[in-house]
């Protein structure tokens, strides 16, 4: 049955994300070797033996690397999307339950953020905010904030005079209580659905800040600035670039498969068929 398929697919898609975000998270336990211990002797080996990724240029095992890499990247990207979302949904209901001068003046605000390329915008504020992790995530927050603003906006705008709106407000149910007990619960879904299906696509901003020297810095292990350092050495140690692009490549196309299988699953439309 088709729904049951995309169940099964939501379970191994959540699983390997899981997964990721474990290695992430106990990343320091699961290392082999020291990710920022310098060893100029073992400096560019090849990938075997008792270094499976390789090393870097200066001897650094390139697998701890990338695990302990994974947790800043991962987690960071998890914080910049939780921020975005949070802040644009708190405005975008304000604004669509309230309407108003407020509703207007913010969305001109966020019709001004829109109007420039985003990752140009992000590259300016990052360098205004002098670079550093915390710096790229402000400035990837600044820019993504209006896309859930205008979502939840419009979502709100759409539920908020139907007819069980209006018996909840006849029931006695305050504003706060419309606002978490009946809208929340109504665009939650596709706010996630957005939300999960961005994180491959914020996580590749983040990297790409961090490649061009706005991100995280040296020696900090980020999979961006990890394969900014290698760029040199594309041609004659490829690994040391490959081994953080690869796992940039799995972790957002995981992400990008989960968010498109709860897309899915969350569509109304979709009726269990019979094979």
């Amino acid at each position: 049955m088709r729904k049951t398929n995309i169940r099964l697919r939501f379970i191994i898609f959540l699983g390997l994300v899981l997964v990721l975000a474990g290695v992430a998270a106990f990343a320091p336990a699961l290392v082999p070797f020291d990710p920022y211990e310098q060893n100029l002797q073992e400096a560019l080996r090849a990938p075997g033996g008792t270094h499976l990724l390789g090393t870097d240029r200066y001897g650094r095992d390139m697998l701890s690397r990338v695990i302990v890499g994974g947790r800043t990247t991962i987690f960071s990207t998890l914080a910049l999307v939780g921020v975005s979302v949070i802040i644009g949904m708190v405005i975008g209901i304000l604004c669509g339950y309230y309407g108003g001068k407020m509703d207007s003046i913010v969305m001109r605000i966020s019709d001004v953020c829109l109007a420039f390329p985003g990752m140009v915008f992000a590259i300016a504020a990052a360098s205004v905010l002098g670079g550093g992790i915390i710096s790229a995530v402000s400035a990837l927050a600044f820019i993504s904030w209006p896309k859930y603003a205008r979502l939840a906006r419009g979502e709100v705008l759409s539920i908020k005079n139907r007819t069980f709106m209006e018996a909840a407000r006849l029931g006695g149910c305050g504003t706060w209580k419309l606002i978490t007990g009946h809208i929340l619960p109504n665009i939650s879904g596709t706010i996630l659905v957005t939300a999960t299906l961005d994180i491959g696509t914020m996580m590749m901003e983040l990297a790409g800040l961090s490649f061009l020297g706005l991100g995280a810095m040296p020696p900090a292990a980020e999979w961006g600035s990890m394969m900014s350092d290698g760029r040199s050495m594309l041609q004659t140690s490829p690994w040391v670039i490959l081994a953080p692009g690869t796992a940039i490549f799995i972790t957002v196309a995981c992400f990008n498969l989960l968010g498109d299988t709860i897309r899915d699953l969350l569509d109304p439309k979709r009726q269990d068929v019979k094979a």
